[in-house]
């Protein structure tokens, strides 16, 4: 078939690969001529495993391409994937949805036969009413033009597989309109004959499931999280406690896993953004809870910067300290609210000398944050420094020699704030080693 995903960011971008991996002709649309030009190169704008070779494949054989143009995208196809992004909006928790409006106007605007959008961007509910009476305005008299929603569940360094193989698909449509459903299980055939389950429901619905599942997901991460101060402050330890919660078949063990807590550009833009649509519409006690837990993922990094004061002697002023780890979470380069450079960025403002090391991210790190050092060698962070810090759970950073590390510390002690290294092994080899929610040795 022949489409087209509006908005080629790295939500659209990945959904213009997986469709034309699925065998269909897509036409991949941005205002960014910069971006556009990348694609059209066949360069990947972002690291995640397995899109380099995807995109260049795809390029080459004219299966997917790129362009600037609204005309184009309109007289390629009748369906239409809208994937643009949808940030926090600067001084708020709601939902920027400025972009989104204006794709979708100048869009609408160019079509000229009958044809279905699909919004896949992550929205506050209520949003596909507002752009169906948006799309209506400015179509052309007698076009038919429906709307259809349908939220990605996309994690990053996961997300081809969950593009392609995902664990559920979710489908809003308005009432009694059979045609969108059937016209998206077309586009999703082989997917669906793979015994992936879809979902259909109203367009409400599909818009609230993608944020209902990022919240539920980030209070599961907050809550262990909250049990580790518990542990720190008991002398428990958080890893055994998360094993036993997770031999209850109701709670499970995804997510379980304690220490620095999330970021990224979906969990805590999508936990805020459902808060402030909560108090909207007058749930203010869901809104308060939702910013309960956010307050407690960010409670986790000033938890770390404050360790690291105390293995510093009360002050990390004047110190040395290496850091592991700027990407968000390991197998991207992405650092939107990462904690692991929140943590950086905060032990330099104390007047600490910070060095990064990443192996994926230095780059966008070295233009969001070029008060730090950064250096392309895992070892080099340990150059005389006074304590290291494992903020990003990258598995180069298990296969580092403890003791071949501890001959260039100035004192060799390490926080590991994601629980990813061996604590025995560290010790064993003259490391203090700290992990969050255990007890302090």
């Amino acid at each position: 078939m022949k489409l087209t995903v509006i908005g080629c960011g790295y939500l659209g971008a990945t959904h213009a690969v997986a469709m034309a991996e699925l065998g269909h002709e897509v036409m991949g649309v941005d205002v960014d001529r910069a971006r556009v030009h990348a694609l059209r190169a066949a360069r990947a704008p972002f690291h995640e495993h397995g899109f380099q070779d995807l995109l260049s494949r795809h390029v080459a054989t004219g299966r997917l391409r790129f362009t600037t143009s609204f005309a184009k995208a309109a007289a390629h196809a009748d369906m239409h994937f809208i994937t643009v992004g949808t940030p926090q909006l600067d001084g708020s928790d709601a939902y920027d949805l400025s972009h989104l409006r204006a794709a979708v106007g100048q869009l609408a605007s160019q079509l000229d036969g009958p044809a279905l959008l699909v919004g896949k961007s992550t929205v506050p509910v209520g949003t596909s009413e507002e752009l169906l009476a948006l799309v209506r305005r400015r179509v052309r008299p007698g076009v038919r033009v429906s709307l259809a929603w349908s939220p990605e569940f996309l994690r990053e360094s996961h997300a081809l597989q969950d593009a392609l193989r995902p664990d559920r698909m979710v489908l809003g449509v308005a009432p009694g309109d059979r045609a969108s459903a059937d016209r998206f299980r077309e586009v999703y055939a082989t997917v669906l004959a793979a015994g992936v389950p879809l979902l259909v429901m109203d367009l409400a619905t599909a818009e609230l499931t993608k944020c209902a599942a990022n919240a539920f997901l980030a209070t599961k991460i907050s809550f262990v999280n909250a049990m580790a101060e518990l542990c720190e402050a008991t002398g428990a330890d958080v890893r055994q406690l998360a094993r036993a919660l997770a031999a209850d078949p109701r709670i499970a063990p995804g997510a379980l896993a304690a220490g620095l807590g999330f970021g990224g550009g979906c969990l805590p833009k999508d936990l805020r953004g459902l808060a402030d649509r909560a108090r909207t519409l007058g749930a203010g006690a869901i809104a308060d809870f939702l910013t309960g837990v956010d307050r407690i993922n960010l409670g986790r990094r000033q938890r770390t910067v404050d360790l690291a004061a105390e293995r510093c002697g009360g002050s990390v002023a004047g110190r040395r300290i290496g850091v592991w780890g700027a990407a968000f979470k390991p197998g991207t380069d992405d650092i939107r609210d990462s904690p692991a450079l929140h943590v950086a960025e905060a032990l330099h403002r104390l007047g600490a000398q910070v060095t990064v090391h990443d192996p994926e991210a230095l780059d966008n790190a070295r233009k969001a944050c070029p008060q730090l050092e950064y250096v392309e060698d895992p070892g080099a962070v340990a150059v005389d420094a006074d304590l290291l810090l494992l903020l990003t759970e990258w598995p180069l950073y298990r296969l580092q020699d403890p003791v071949a590390l501890r001959e260039r510390m100035h004192t060799p002690a390490v926080i590991d704030a994601r629980g990813s290294l061996d604590g025995t092994r560290w010790r064993a080899a003259g490391w203090s080693y700290l992990r969050l929610g255990a007890p302090q040795a």
